[in-house]
């Protein structure tokens, strides 16, 4: 990777705790440069690395902030453990960076030490997951009850009343796997029938395996519906493999470029969903209140749907309620 891509963007600090930390968001080696003596410090603590929308959320943000030479990011992979991430919001805390993002692995547990790095004076900007309560500066993420609410509209227009449905979550106890799932069951409005439900953590191997366990207690499946694309591309690999992925629709959330949208294009998936990473916004507001101009409590991302007619053309702009992108199945 160019030494002069993140020169001025990244400092490396040493590793607290056991908590593991790259300077550049894409590798797993650590490397090291020194601030701009002007320049502000921010700490980015990110749930884990191991989901691809994850990876692309910190290059979003490394992208933005090397447009802003003032601005020194420090990037953390919790490596999917809240414990590890409380900690490295106390380290942040500890070494008085200037403003901290974090994107929660858990509401509830990351709700005290973000609260006290609120109260401590250093703002705060919770990305993608929401926490409890109101001690943080500004809250950025997309609408995961209506995305989660239009993809079930979109699957009760496609399919027949007693369509069988399995729905493959994210993790429940974060709360954009609770959000998703009420605006799930919220848009089938009763259509269809949720025979198998399992948390596979986001994890398309997770995915995959609950999927095979569907399979193997369920003669007839017509859905598989994920709370993100690597869980529905996980579903269609099991399903692809028991011979029996060519009668079910597959639908997911997350709708990245590379993976959702693609996954579309090759008629894997039927339909993703977009949920933006927010990194370039979460610099544009650090930026801002960094230098003293107040921002929203709450920033809600748009987000499109993508649908194998609609792929080609660059999807459709999300509005509720949702509305059918192709004939219903006979």
């Amino acid at each position: 990777m160019r030494s002069t891509l993140f020169a001025c963007l990244v400092l490396c600090l040493a590793p607290l705790g056991g908590c593991s930390e790259n300077s550049s968001p894409p590798s797993s080696a650590d490397t090291s440069a020194q601030p701009s003596k002007n320049g502000f410090t921010i700490g980015m603590s990110q749930c884990n690395l191991g989901e691809p929308w994850r990876v692309q959320m910190n290059s979003d943000i490394a992208a933005a902030a090397e447009k802003n030479p003032e601005l020194n990011v420090v990037f953390k992979d919790a490596q999917n453990d809240t414990l590890r991430q409380r900690s490295q919001i106390e380290e942040f805390v500890t070494r008085k960076v200037d403003l901290i993002i974090v994107s929660p692995k858990e509401a509830q547990p990351l709700t005290e030490p973000i609260a006290k790095a609120y109260e401590a004076g250093i703002p705060v900007i919770v990305l993608d997951r929401a926490v409890n309560g109101d001690k943080f500066t500004t809250f950025i993420g997309a609408d995961n009850v209506m995305i989660g609410r239009a993809a079930g509209q979109w699957i009760a227009d496609h399919i027949k009343d007693d369509a069988k449905i399995v729905e493959l979550m994210g993790l429940m106890t974060s709360v954009p796997g609770q959000d998703r799932h009420r605006g799930f069951i919220e848009g089938l409005a009763g259509k269809g029938e949720i025979i198998f439900s399992a948390d596979m953590e986001w994890l398309e191997p997770e995915a995959r395996s609950e999927m095979d366990s569907a399979l193997a207690r369920f003669d007839r499946i017509d859905v598989v519906f994920a709370h993100n694309d690597p869980g529905a591309h996980g579903g269609y690999l099991a399903a692809e493999a028991a011979g029996r992925a060519e009668n079910m629709l597959f639908v997911g959330i997350d709708a990245l470029p590379q993976e959702g949208v693609a996954y579309v294009a090759k008629h894997i998936l039927d339909a993703t969903f977009q949920y933006p990473t927010g990194g370039a916004e979460a610099i544009e507001s650090a930026v801002k209140i960094l230098n003293g101009q107040s921002v929203p409590k709450k920033i809600t991302l748009p987000s499109r749907v993508f649908t194998q007619e609609n792929v080609g053309s660059g999807g459709e702009l999300l509005t509720e309620p949702a509305t059918s992108r192709r004939p219903p199945q006979p």
